[in-house]
């Protein structure tokens, strides 16, 4: 029981809520309630209320007698008759939005996912690429377009490129997605911008110089960097400027170019990864965009190319031919593959003289959809699990061995052209009319 110094009055919209010091040391330094107490979590009294520990809030009471709850209880229970769109604005105001979203759905676990929402996309045809946001949120490009939702689901307004097709995307930050775009022939557009994601305004176009002349260019996959604030992207000049870009994340400029050395093949990569431990770049570029499948990593302080892989030359078996998708493993010390066959493989970084090392598990569950076009296999890894897309379902591998663990379907939709994985969520899209999925994992229970 609280004792008189631990209570606090506030009046919200006219109505009159108790509550106590420790209930508003729940909601967090950076909270604006915990932002009342002091270093010692003691309460800061009010200037013109003469020490009665009462406050004046001009919002809506119905919606901070339910986030008052949450922060006593841990749980939230939402009234019919208040909209979730108005709490979440009122959880927004009061810097309670990551303990709505906590109580909502729990830490990411793939074998727990469960099937939140399904949302149609408005546009028609196949979707080109899914990116998770930071904070639940996800956008999904198609053709010259990027559709982007909050992580209510609700779509903001959508990136527009004036029909340059969009190559890849990624979310910098909750409010900032960089979005790569093809050259289109004569017009000298193309390239790399950076949008804000609730108005979808060009914030600022990202430009390739060499020899000190600014270049129009196709920009191509995408990676960030956390540990330097890095940009990285694929790109493809007019003139065999062909290599990997690199522009820092705050200023905008280019720092940086790996030029394309005899070999390997840059410009045209479908896949960029940035590895923290090594301070390497991962650069996949796979079948069918060119025959000769390469991944290489990439040192930009020795500007060297300190590990890589093809299939050139290799004619043992037609899978050595196929890789469609790669990441590196967290771990740092191998990269996954997967072919044609929803195979998996694995490569380790530590040796260049070994191949792929196969493993036919995903062919036990092979099942094509009827009357459907298969999408090619991508690969995901997050805290220590391995995902894999296979037609309509996403495959879920656990522990040293990679034992299938849990197998992600829906019952319609069509087959998984692509997935991401972010604040919490596994966003799955669909070759159906651009439906994609949302997975969440139940929130703990709690324990009384």
């Amino acid at each position: 029981m609280a004792n008189g110094s631990d209570r606090v009055r506030f009046i919200v919209g006219g109505k009159i809520f108790e509550t106590t010091t420790t209930t508003l040391a729940s909601a967090g330094r950076h909270s604006m309630l915990g932002a009342l107490l002091d270093d010692s979590w003691n309460l800061r009294q009010p200037a013109a209320d003469g020490g009665g520990g009462e406050y004046f809030i001009d919002r809506n009471p119905s919606c901070f007698a339910v986030l008052l709850d949450l922060l006593r209880t841990g749980e939230l229970h939402v009234p019919p008759n208040v909209p979730e769109r108005l709490l979440y604005r009122e959880a927004l105001f009061y810097g309670l939005l990551d303990h709505v979203r906590a109580a909502r759905w729990g830490p990411f676990d793939g074998n727990l996912l469960r099937p939140a929402a399904s949302v149609a996309g408005r546009a028609p045809g196949d979707g080109t690429a899914i990116r998770a946001g930071p904070d639940g949120g996800c956008c999904v490009a198609h053709g010259s377009m990027v559709h982007v939702y909050d992580w209510m689901l609700e779509e903001h307004r959508p990136i527009s490129l004036d029909y340059q097709q969009v190559n890849d995307v990624g979310y910098l930050d909750t409010q900032s997605i960089v979005v790569t775009a093809r050259e289109r022939l004569g017009k000298g557009d193309g390239g790399m911008g950076l949008f804000c994601s609730s108005t979808g305004e060009l914030r600022h176009r990202f430009r390739v110089a060499h020899g000190n002349q600014v270049k129009s260019f196709t920009a191509g996959a995408l990676s960030f960097s956390g540990s330097d604030d890095k940009i990285f992207s694929s790109c493809r000049g007019r003139c065999n400027e062909y290599g990997i870009g690199v522009w820092d994340q705050n200023t905008g400029q280019q720092v940086d170019f790996f030029y394309e050395p005899p070999g390997c093949l840059l410009g045209d990569a479908d896949k960029l990864q940035w590895l923290d431990g090594s301070n390497c770049l991962m650069v996949a570029t796979l079948f069918p965009r060119t025959d000769n499948c390469f991944i290489g990593l990439l040192d930009f302080r020795e500007k060297s190319v300190v590990w890589s892989w093809s299939d050139a030359g290799i004619t043992t078996s037609l899978d050595e031919k196929r890789v469609l998708h790669a990441i590196a493993m967290e771990d740092g010390r191998s990269i996954c593959v997967v072919n044609q066959y929803d195979d998996l493989g694995f490569m380790d970084l530590r040796s260049n003289a070994g191949g792929v090392r196969w493993s036919s598990r995903s062919r036990l569950m092979n099942r094509k959809l009827p009357a459907e076009e298969s999408c090619y296999p991508k690969l995901a890894a997050h805290e220590g699990q391995l995902f894999s897309s296979m037609n309509d379902s996403i495959l879920v591998f656990c522990g040293p061995e990679w034992v299938l663990t849990s197998t992600l379907r829906r019952s319609y939709g069509g087959s998984i052209c692509d997935f991401s994985i972010g604040g919490d969520r596994l966003f799955a899209l669909h070759s159906d009319e651009n439906v994609f999925d949302v997975w969440e994992t139940p929130p703990s229970p709690i324990i009384y």
